[in-house]
């Protein structure tokens, strides 16, 4: 192989379903590649007498065939491809001889230089497959790998489909605010959306990333006319999808925690638009936790609750039962609940809260400008107003406010 070995390698994807892959030698290169042949279909026949327990409970479980034993002669007979990772060097040498002779493409573990085909850095990410060659350099093309399938992940690497492209809808949830903690999947989605219909509590900050075809919607501004704000809001979904577009419907949060996720992903089932969820982190879990605040910890809180004040306990509109909380040792997390919070308060203090209890506001949780008030529950309301709060913001309610990393 000396003679070419200037030359370039010619990437090429096998396709070796229910084809005969011999590997020889069953330590940590076996360890790492198995997965990816049995995930490509492969007909894999390991030779070797030992191997490691994660790769013989591969055997164990059918995954690949195993023979306790060492290379012999012809044992790449009929064999497609063959991975060579031994630790005797003659057996290497002689392995590496026959799949020459018998035109096997060949790995050699010991010796590149030696073989007639090179693995590739790969990873995969929503049906793409990258592969990465820098001749003797592998952490090199891991790196080029790794830098490829993150962005793919992401989004930051826009690739969007086009002959296999979906159209429908997407509800994602975009988290508490801070573009970094969507999910993957909801930032992949948003790099191949065609229109964009956001909430005003969202990652904003994603959106001055999306190509300029993209329309972006503000969901508060969408002309209502003789429908409600929802229902408008539906049908915008409805239209953009009919006409073809991939939309992205990005909420803040969880699109079903107070989100009325559900609603849109009803209106849409009965028009007959296909529609995907996508998970976000709720703010009542994560904006505390950037304030230092855990809503469980051990000997403190075990348990937390989460609700909406965006209706006083006193309005008959409220499905509440702010009792019942009072009466709760744990957290109290309130979403929506800052023009209330003194009658929150005032009613959990009146069925048997202490109004000693700790309490902290957290608005704009997660952004840069996050600011966290302290108060207690008898405080809440004139804190509240004397500091300004103003949504959003979540009010946690409990001992685990206190808490501190030296505790």
């Amino acid at each position: 192989m000396a003679e070419h070995a200037e030359h370039a390698a010619y990437p090429v994807g096998l396709r070796l379903s229910g084809r005969r892959v011999v590997v020889l030698g069953g330590g940590q290169v076996a360890q790492r590649r198995l997965p990816s042949l049995v995930a490509a279909g492969a007909d894999v026949l390991l030779i070797s007498p030992s191997a490691k327990p994660s790769v013989e409970a591969m055997a164990d479980t059918g995954e690949i065939r195993w023979e306790r034993r060492r290379y012999a002669p012809g044992d790449h007979a009929d064999a497609w491809y063959a991975l060579i990772s031994t630790d005797d060097p003659e057996a290497n040498a002689a392995a590496s001889q026959e799949a020459e002779d018998r035109r096997v493409w060949c790995v050699r573990s010991d010796d590149a230089e030696a073989a007639t085909a090179w693995t590739p850095a790969t990873g995969r990410s929503e049906g793409v497959t990258v592969a990465v060659l820098t001749g003797r350099d592998p952490r090199r093309s891991a790196a080029v790998r790794d830098a490829i399938v993150e962005g793919l992940r992401d989004g930051t690497l826009a690739a969007p489909h086009h002959r296999a492209r979906a159209t429908g809808v997407a509800l994602v949830g975009g988290g508490p605010g801070d573009p970094d903690l969507i999910t993957v999947r909801g930032r992949r989605l948003l790099a191949e959306a065609d229109v964009v219909i956001a909430d005003r509590l969202g990652p904003r900050d994603l959106l001055a990333e999306l190509p300029p075809h993209v329309e972006v919607i503000d969901a508060a501004k969408i002309p209502y006319g003789r429908f409600m704000a929802q229902e408008a809001i539906n049908n915008a979904l409805i239209e953009h999808a009919r006409a073809g577009k991939s939309v992205v419907r990005l909420k803040g949060g969880d699109p079903y925690v107070f989100g009325r996720g559900m609603e849109e992903l009803q209106a849409l089932a009965e028009a007959g638009i296909p529609c995907t969820v996508v998970p976000g982190i709720s703010s009542s879990i994560s904006v505390p936790s950037a304030a230092g605040i855990p809503v469980t910890h051990r000997g403190v809180a075990q348990e937390f609750t989460v609700v909406s004040g965006h209706v006083a306990p006193d309005d008959e509109r409220s499905t509440v039962d702010w009792s019942a909380l009072a009466r709760l040792r744990g957290t109290l997390v309130v979403l929506m609940g800052v023009e209330n919070s003194g009658a929150i308060a005032a009613t959990l203090i009146a069925h048997g809260r202490g109004a000693d209890t700790p309490v902290a506001v957290v608005q704009e949780g997660t952004t840069a400008a996050q600011r966290r008030v302290d108060a207690t529950l008898g405080t809440l309301g004139e804190t509240v107003r004397a500091e300004g709060v103003r949504p959003p913001a979540v009010i946690v309610i409990g001992e685990v406010v206190a808490v501190n990393p030296t505790d």
